[in-house]
């Protein structure tokens, strides 16, 4: 479960009172049954400067009513690697008030660095609610796809969800394009060899670096 990567810490809603979440029962209820972006990046990285109003954009489309009819199932936590305090409340600055985050002083957000083997900045480490990695990093798939690859993910996920629709697609569009069946074989393939790299040795690679999973 989702929750368990998170028992015993405390998320912070990025709103200017920044009300925390630290409770079993508080973070499940807001991570359940969801995707869960883990936004590895510091605001001394160029990269993640310019990558950062697309990442709210992405997110704020698919989960703002001006967007949509019905918020996606997905959450945004954002993972500061950042040199200070200063420099990480500045970074949230650019990122939706509805996204989370981990207290600058909290160590965890370290931990998770090693955890996941992040080698590279910015990450956006997309996670399932059973906690197993569903894109190592979408950073790129953001970029060129925006808010459209969010139903790859769904349907990888299996959060199948035929209520959500961007407002735009309303109009006598399918959920399902023909593309449908090609993301659906490129999440198996790769979830295939996911599962038979883990029964040669338990190991997984993110960004081309072999790792132990922690999972």
């Amino acid at each position: 479960m989702m929750v368990d990567l998170f028992v015993d810490r405390v998320l912070v809603k990025n709103n200017r009172d920044q009300d925390e979440l630290d409770t079993e029962h508080e973070i499940d209820t807001r991570l359940q049954n969801r995707i869960l972006m883990l936004f590895f990046a510091s605001a001394t990285c160029d990269g993640c400067r310019q990558f950062a109003p697309k990442l709210a954009d992405f997110f704020t489309r698919l989960t703002d009513e001006f967007y949509v009819d019905r918020s996606a199932q997905l959450v945004l936590l954002y993972i500061s690697l950042d040199q200070s305090e200063e420099h990480q409340y500045n970074f949230l600055k650019q990122l939706p008030k509805k996204c989370l985050f981990l207290a600058y002083e909290d160590p965890y957000r370290r931990k998770l660095e090693n955890m996941f083997n992040i080698k590279q900045l910015p990450t956006v480490l997309v996670l399932r609610p059973d906690c197993s990695v569903l894109i190592p990093n979408a950073v790129d798939e953001i970029t060129r796809l925006g808010p459209d690859c969010y139903r790859n993910w769904q349907e990888a996920a299996e959060l199948i969800d035929r209520n959500f629709m961007i407002t735009e697609d309303f109009q006598g569009s399918s959920m399902c394009s023909f593309t449908h069946p090609v993301r659906k074989l490129k999440y198996k393939v790769e979830d295939e060899k996911k599962r038979n790299k883990k029964r040669g040795g338990d190991h997984r690679e993110v960004d081309g670096n072999e790792q132990v999973s922690p999972w």
